[in-house]
């Protein structure tokens, strides 16, 4: 069954974007999880590696959150 993705995870040059592009995303997650003072979320971003897919969405839906906390974190 996953014969076919065996190849892709060999392939430095396509492996290697993805986990820059894996790193990139959840750091970005992170420090909006660590901002906002969520450890929950902080602690699920850490454990689920999802390529960036769940890091996407977390900030997308605390979007609103950070821009009215943004001024006020402190």
């Amino acid at each position: 069954m996953f014969n076919n993705i065996q190849p892709i995870f060999n392939n430095p040059n396509i492996f290697l974007p993805l986990i820059i592009w894996a790193v990139v995303w959840k750091g970005l997650a992170l420090w909006r999880a660590a901002r906002l003072k969520q450890v929950g979320w902080y602690i699920a971003l850490i454990i689920i590696n999802s390529f960036g897919l769940f890091e996407i969405i977390y900030l997308i839906v605390t979007r609103k959150r950070y821009k009215e906390t943004k001024g006020c974190v402190s």
